[in-house]
């Protein structure tokens, strides 16, 4: 199996929505777990007042099981919460650990003593993060990357969301594709009743290369997932593709006045896969 395949069969597994829930709610966990998204991420930064960080981490704590394994955003690698979120990171229940504003290897490195084999998410959200992408990339147990596009923007003084940031998005996806991580991870849409921006957010970033993006209701999570899904189209066009490759016993194809070479078939034969991975889930 060659890189390009390897690559290919982790982005059938990898999550394609994020759901946050804040840390100092409780009350809001098992609803979050019911929400449907991929993957939960429990929020002990943004979300958590300085006062309330002790009393979220201890509600996180006795509320931890296997049964419902989440992500935690633990506070970032200059705060005093670091290290004490981490030690939490060691409880069976977590299955992953999100670094807001990642801007040096040594914090990875020390989140991966903490917590060992967990998964490990930089989020790039500034522009000592985003320049040292490649340095990130290559820490233990790093899966993929988040952009982290609203305190990208206010870090850079950039005002706007699309061609603004279209250079970072796609230097993100080259840098992950290099390091053979999984597609990153698009930010938040901001709108949680605006069901169209939130599919043409999506939509966008799976046009770049993105393979997941973060939610923060739930009532953006069915529109995620399904905008990361094959289409119909795109599932009838990887069956007549893959189909005629294989009548064609390796010979050169012509499918629809189009030639088929092997990137074509990868492409059509990671769609199938893809579906194939959710149907027997």
């Amino acid at each position: 199996m060659d890189c390009h395949d390897r690559s290919e069969a982790m982005e059938t597994t990898a999550p394609r929505s994020y759901l946050f829930v804040p840390g100092n709610r409780p009350d809001r966990y098992a609803k979050a777990i019911a929400a449907g998204a991929d993957a939960v991420i429990v929020d002990l930064e943004d979300a958590v007042p300085p006062g309330e960080k002790e009393s979220a981490r201890a509600a996180l704590a006795a509320w931890l099981s296997p049964e419902h394994p989440v992500l935690i955003r633990v506070n970032g690698g200059e705060s005093p919460w670091f290290r004490e979120d981490l030690v939490l990171c060691k409880a069976q229940g977590v299955a992953g650990v999100l670094l807001p504003k990642a801007e040096n290897a040594e914090d990875i490195r020390i989140i991966g003593e903490y917590s060992g084999a967990l998964a490990i998410v930089p989020m790039i959200e500034t522009a000592r993060g985003f320049s040292n992408a490649h340095a990130l990339a290559k820490g233990p147990q790093v899966q993929r990357f988040v952009f982290g596009s609203i305190d990208f923007q206010l870090d850079l003084g950039i005002q706007g969301e699309e061609e603004e940031l279209l250079y970072f998005r796609s230097h993100l996806v080259l840098v992950s594709r290099i390091a053979n991580l999984h597609s990153p991870v698009d930010g938040v849409t901001t709108a949680i009743d605006d069901a169209e921006r939130v599919r043409r957010e999506t939509l966008r970033a799976k046009r770049l290369g993105f393979g997941a993006k973060l939610c923060i209701h739930p009532k953006q999570v069915n529109v995620v997932n399904e905008c990361f899904e094959p289409t119909e189209a795109e599932q009838s066009w990887a069956k007549k593709i893959v189909e005629a490759a294989e009548a064609a016993g390796g010979a050169a194809v012509s499918v629809e006045g189009k030639m088929v070479d092997r990137p074509v078939i990868a492409r059509a034969e990671a769609i199938l896969a893809r579906i194939k991975q959710r149907r027997d889930l």
